[in-house]
């Protein structure tokens, strides 16, 4: 009987998988079973079947929250007042759908959820030294870099934790809360849902989306408050009845003329960071993802039959 040592990957391969981030075979073509845990995927995960349909149905929800205004009755008075909470209680519902479904495929467990504590406590410390006229925001860094680490399950909750978290740090809770969260569950899940890529290149594409879904959030968020605002230029103003196609256009513009500006810093500053951290930060949150593993496995095999008896090491063991 030999012992057989843990196998483990190159700087930014994860324990227990080949160079592309798959999990290891033995002979007979099973999985190893260091590399069915949900930190043995690597680049990219797979979503599993339930973890879809959770994430597409609490994705339809938030879509319809930020769009109704756009289908409602001209003649019905509109506003957020009444639909926050209900769509605050809804994103909570999320999060724990979200993480039992996680949990009982086995994609989610004790150390999983107390990287998810770590990451979401890190962004929602960074938020605040964020603020300010510029519009940058390293908070976003952490959620584009913690759901590719650990897929878009995780990146949808990361991003709806965190955004609480920091809301309670910064006293910014209302009526926007709800949707902030939904951009920034949004932004991270997105993050895992990338292509497969490898070393700078992976830094690089997380790096482009990073700056892209920048843009896209502060688009998104524009939207929550958009339709209610008076006192706009007809070309700015949502009109109430008119086609979406007609109101999206001078949504488009309302946005380029007023938050664009604050959106170009947080795309520049969340590739920067990227570029510079990335890499080491993927690295370490997936070495701190493995499971720990304790003990040499025996095999037995002709190595075992054909290696010498080990020296005595007392007179008693003789």
């Amino acid at each position: 009987m030999t012992a057989r040592p843990h196998r483990r990957g190159g700087a930014d391969t994860p324990s227990g998988a080949d160079a592309d981030g798959a999990p290891q075979r033995d002979a007979a073509g099973a999985c190893d079973p260091e590399t069915t845990s949900w930190s043995a995927a690597g680049r990219t995960r797979l979503v599993s079947p339930g973890s879809a349909v959770v994430l597409t149905l609490a994705s339809l929800i938030g879509l319809a929250a930020f769009g109704w205004p756009f289908l409602a009755d001209p003649e019905a008075g509109i506003g957020h007042d009444a639909d926050a909470p209900l769509l605050f209680a809804a994103t909570l519902a999320m999060v724990v759908i979200v993480l039992l479904t996680e949990v009982s495929r086995g994609g989610v467990d004790a150390k999983a959820l107390a990287m998810l504590g770590v990451l979401a406590a890190v962004g929602a410390a960074l938020r605040p030294l964020g603020a300010g006229l510029t519009g940058f925001q390293p908070m976003f860094v952490v959620l584009a870099l913690g759901g590719r680490a650990f897929g878009p399950g995780f990146g949808f909750v990361l991003g709806l934790v965190t955004m609480l978290a920091s809301a309670m740090l910064t006293a910014g809770v209302g009526p926007w809360l709800p949707f902030q969260m939904l951009g920034a569950a949004w932004f991270a899940m997105g993050a895992g849902l990338l292509p497969r890529a490898h070393g700078r290149a992976e830094v690089v594409l997380v790096a482009a989306y990073g700056a892209v879904a920048s843009l896209l959030y502060g688009l998104l968020l524009n939207l929550w408050f958009w339709p209610f605002t008076t006192g706009l230029d007809s070309a700015l103003s949502f009109v109430a009845g008119d086609s979406v196609a007609a109101n999206l256009q001078r949504f488009f513009v309302f946005s380029a003329v007023t938050s664009l500006g604050f959106d170009i810093p947080r795309a520049i500053g969340t590739v920067a960071l990227t570029l510079v951290a990335g890499g080491a930060v993927l690295r370490s949150l997936r070495r701190a993802a493995r499971r720990a593993s304790f003990g040499a496995l025996p095999e037995f095999g002709a190595a075992a039959a054909t290696a010498p008896p080990a020296a005595p090491h007392s007179l008693r063991d003789a």
